[in-house]
């Protein structure tokens, strides 16, 4: 009996809740897209785990911690065969951090904000990609400030080169951006620890010890020596690229409800467009929405060639 292929997701939207940081659309937008998952694309309700912050009454395994966060992206790999189709779509915080590699001293990483601040980063992202079985494919939607190249060492397909009105700014108002800034962030992970240092990672890894990121857990030299790349099928829609930022907006700017404005936008394309959209196709008409929206975060988009023109999320049918 022909094996059928799984479709698998895991969702992950955080609001920061009664903190400075709050946010007010990001869980919106991951149920938003978990229907869109069961009836466009044909995941099964039992195979999206849905991750947020938004109930204290949650249980310590569902709220998006950045162990539980990665222990779900984990599992969903392990469950993965050739021909399965898998999904992350995070809405929540982004930031950058300085990096560690010699020579690079005004270059930044990228990393998405856990709700408990433990910062999942690109290299963590690379060595997830790098674990896919071949066949497979991973997409990987990221609706957060500076999460251009989230993917450590993904080609870029669509990305800063890809427009020419760098300095727009935004018309909007009521929105917040979806970004912690690293002076923040630092300040709360040092508060968490009683070392005297300024590197940020060791002040994660004190506190969080072997569920800290990977790129914090590297020497120098291992960084400087890079993550063996090979032939992968990792894909990023990124919110904007990695200097940007990307705007979550407030009820009084969306008729009652907030949402994050990549995500909105993708739900746009996606309604307006009933046939099969290429991974390129989402990402131009997702900036064309947000262009005429009165937005200047670029989305972009991080794969390969082969890829980069294929189905998102492999759509089967016409609709």
């Amino acid at each position: 009996m022909e094996r059928k292929n799984k479709r698998l997701a895991v969702l992950v939207g955080c609001n920061y809740p009664n903190t400075p940081n709050e946010l007010r659309g990001c869980i919106n937008d991951v149920l938003a897209m978990k229907d869109t998952l069961v009836k466009r694309f044909g995941f099964d309700h039992a195979n999206i785990q849905l991750l947020t912050d938004d109930d204290p009454k949650n249980s310590s395994s569902t709220m998006p911690t950045g162990a539980n966060i990665k222990q779900a992206l984990s599992s969903m790999v392990d469950k993965a065969e050739a021909g399965d189709v898998l999904y992350f779509h995070y809405s929540g915080h982004g930031t950058r951090i300085p990096s560690k590699i010699h020579g690079h001293p005004f270059r930044h990483e990228e990393a998405i904000v856990s709700c408990d601040f433990n910062l999942i980063t690109d290299l963590d992202f690379r060595q997830l990609v790098n674990r896919i079985p071949k066949g497979a494919s991973l997409t990987i939607l990221s609706d957060s400030c500076h999460s251009g190249g989230l993917i450590d060492k993904e080609k870029e397909q669509i990305g800063p080169s890809s427009f020419d009105d760098k300095n727009a700014t935004l018309k909007l108002s009521d929105h917040k951006p979806k970004t912690i800034p690293y002076e923040s962030i630092f300040q709360h992970v040092s508060s968490l620890t009683n070392i005297n240092t300024t590197d940020i990672g060791t002040h994660l890894l004190e506190f969080f010890g072997s569920d800290a990121s990977l790129r914090f857990r590297l020497t120098s030299r291992d960084l400087e020596e890079g993550v063996l790349l090979k032939p992968d099928e990792g894909i990023l829609l990124s919110g904007c690229q990695s200097d940007e930022t990307s705007a979550d907006m407030s009820p009084n700017m969306s008729n009652g409800k907030a949402y994050g404005a990549f995500s909105n936008a993708v739900q746009i394309v996606l309604k307006e467009n009933k046939g099969k959209l290429s991974n390129r196709e989402v990402v131009v008409k997702a900036r064309d929405v947000l262009k005429g929206q009165g937005f200047v975060q670029h989305p972009c988009l991080y794969c390969s060639d082969e890829n980069a023109d294929d189905v998102f999320l492999l759509q089967m049918l016409e609709l």
